[in-house]
């Protein structure tokens, strides 16, 4: 890094691999009888279920929180606009220290060999699911509804831009936090219904650029 830029970004990269299905809801205007009724959000132009960038950088954000005990005690997110997390992610704090937000999540859209598998086998991306709860009492089903998800064993394509300062020397700590984020998020899920199978990803070639 040139110490005479006060500015350079560093470019984290690499594939989302689904082991199982994945949930990120989008909206539901306009459901037609017998249609699902929990759909995951697409991209408007093409059809094909996308992961916003927020989906990823909050479920990041949390897990960084719970593992590095920096959560807020009401619940919300770390706002003491001091640590490396708020350093990171960005806060609200009007007396923060650490500046402007230093990551940026952008959307994962499947990558092109996905895409290709799909057109060849004459799939869809996405499988409906019937979600149940059950009444302890009587043993049967109380609210059934079916839940939308993109199938296992696709690949979205993943970017998160990082802003490296002369102040964050050459910014080991911003990139190591990150790629820590991704392995908890490996550990856990990501996406709605975790604790039900959902969102198991591994994230694969990963790469730090530059």
């Amino acid at each position: 890094m040139n110490s005479t830029e006060n500015l350079t970004i560093k470019t984290i990269k690499g594939k989302i691999y689904l082991k199982t299905g994945l949930h990120i809801g989008g909206g539901t205007e306009g459901i037609e009888i017998g249609g699902i009724d929990n759909p995951v959000i697409k991209d408007p132009k093409t059809g094909y279920p996308y992961i916003p960038g927020s989906s990823l950088k909050g479920k990041m954000r949390s897990l960084l929180e719970l593992n590095m005990n920096k959560f807020d005690k009401s619940g919300g997110p770390c706002n003491c606009g001091v640590c490396i997390i708020c350093k990171t992610f960005g806060n609200t704090n009007k007396d923060s220290k650490v500046g402007i937000t230093r990551a940026i999540f952008r959307d994962a859209f499947l990558d092109n060999e996905s895409i290709d598998m799909l057109k060849q086998r004459n799939m869809l991306a996405t499988e409906a699911k019937m979600e149940n709860t059950i009444d302890r009492i009587k043993g049967r089903a109380l609210h059934p509804r079916q839940s939308e998800r993109i199938i296992a064993g696709l690949s979205f394509d993943f970017e998160i831009s990082v802003r490296i300062f002369n102040e964050d020397n050459d910014g080991k700590e911003i990139t190591d936090l990150l790629q820590k984020g991704l392995k908890l998020i490996e550990q856990d899920s990501l996406g709605g219904s975790g604790s039900r199978g959902y969102g198991k990803v591994q994230f694969k070639d990963v790469t730090l650029d530059n």
